[in-house]
């Protein structure tokens, strides 16, 4: 007899072993030892025991709902997207559906299933294309005495309501070494928009730094009504002051050593600009025009027009953990559109481009002036490649392991496939190791 034979004789017995008399019993547990072959105490022991269930039979597993289409879709989606987040990846999809039907040419069925998915399925379907990547930070920052004790300290949480206040921030392109002239990027966020300009410099010279934030004012879409920035000389200086005040600017200041007075925009300067252009050292002027002209064309407009963001509204506590609450994921230029004040007449102007723009093209136009850009990066003076093999791969992946991991420096990574192999390699978050331009490198 087997063990579902003994299950359903235990079954069939259990109850008139347990209404029988003490004669009654002996008889019917020697019944029971003889037919299946059960020790006597162990018999007892399961017909004096709780009550034996059937056996439910399990569940039949749910059939795939998206088929290898739809995903192959998806990926080229996140990729030319930079990655988003699934929860913005769902929301920049009925946005591209225009685009994405041209260039891909999908057919209804996978077009219902895009629209359709949710951002736990995007999640699921995703995770074997998902690599992770850490890397390590090099700050350049320089303390600004003069005028520090001037200009406010800005600690409050941010409550604003109009677009117009701004987080600004350096990001330093020094590979290396920090010795002699290199370029950085002044990158300036909006806190209510989450609207990001950026233009790259040559050096941290005051009056550089001064111009090219009155030339990102001059494009905003809004008017520039306060700038927050960290305590470096670049920003705490009469030159910036004097022209704050010119302008009817709010010029406030974080903590030192307190990098989460400026948690918006130390975000952008991952997203905005590590992300792109990695730890290479650019210090020549061809590399900083190549830079301004990706800064102020193309990707601006990717950036802030195209791919959804989600802003945190509040936090709440429950028990012992801390759970954040964000708004849906909109674009920068539908936060700007929907906001006041705003310049009427560029907000018409940018929804036009909008609809005469197409995302996948602007990020193959992206791709081509990031490898020009990489050309004219200083290699001698640039983090060299790290080789990786199969068990650094598996060890990179999160947790204590991606402690170790996090000390190297990798390669860049492109904004769409363009290397000269058939895979598709996008941004600096893949692995692979052939990408062109690293290749050479020593």
């Amino acid at each position: 007899m087997g063990n579902k034979g003994r299950r359903e004789y235990l079954q069939a017995v259990y109850d008139r072993y347990r209404k029988a008399g003490r004669k009654d019993k002996k008889a019917i547990l020697s019944e029971f030892c003889a037919n299946a072959g059960y020790n006597r105490k162990y018999a007892i022991r399961l017909l004096n025991g709780p009550r034996p269930e059937k056996r439910c039979s399990p569940p039949r597993r749910r059939g795939v709902s998206y088929g290898q289409p739809t995903v192959a879709v998806l990926t080229a989606v996140w990729e030319a997207a930079g990655y988003p987040w699934s929860v913005r990846l769902k929301a920049l999809l009925p946005a591209w559906m225009p685009w994405i039907r041209k260039r891909f040419r999908v057919r209804p069925d996978v077009e219902k299933e895009l629209l359709q998915i949710s951002a736990r399925q995007i999640d699921r379907r995703l995770q074997g294309v998902k690599t992770q990547r850490r890397r390590r930070i090099y700050g350049r920052t320089k303390p600004g005495y003069l005028l520090k004790h001037q200009i406010p300290v800005k600690t409050d949480r941010w409550d604003v309501q109009s677009p117009g206040f701004t987080e600004v921030d350096l990001v330093s392109h020094s590979g290396n070494s920090a010795s002699g002239e290199f370029a950085h990027t002044l990158n300036v966020t909006d806190i209510h928009t989450t609207w990001t300009e950026s233009r790259a410099v040559l050096g941290r010279g005051e009056e550089a730094v001064q111009r090219a934030l009155n030339e990102i004012a001059g494009v905003l879409p809004f008017r520039l009504l306060g700038v927050d920035s960290d305590n470096g000389s670049e920003f705490i200086n009469w030159h910036l002051k004097r022209w704050c005040e010119q302008k009817g600017i709010q010029l406030t200041r974080g903590r030192p050593y307190k990098k989460d007075d400026n948690a918006h925009i130390e975000q952008k300067n991952w997203t905005h600009v590590r992300k792109l252009l990695g730890w290479e050292r650019y210090d020549r002027h061809e590399a900083v025009e190549a830079i301004n002209d990706l800064y102020g064309q193309e990707l601006r407009l990717w950036l802030n027009l195209f791919l959804p963001s989600v802003k945190l509204l509040k936090k709440v506590r429950v028990g012992s953990k801390v759970r954040r609450v964000y708004d849906g994921p909109r674009t920068p230029f539908e936060r700007v559109r929907a906001g006041r004040p705003v310049d009427r007449e560029q907000v018409i102007r940018l929804e036009e481009l909008r609809k005469s723009l197409d995302p996948f093209q602007l990020a193959s136009t992206i791709e081509r002036k990031l490898e020009r850009i990489y050309r004219l990066a200083n290699r001698r003076l640039s983090p060299k490649q790290v080789e990786e093999t199969e068990s650094s791969r598996r060890r990179n992946g999160c947790g204590k392991d991606a402690r170790s991991a996090s000390l190297e420096i990798a390669k860049r990574f492109p904004l769409s496939p363009s290397h000269g192999d058939d895979s598709s390699v996008t941004f600096q978050m893949s692995r692979r190791s052939s990408l062109g331009l690293h290749s050479e490198m020593a």
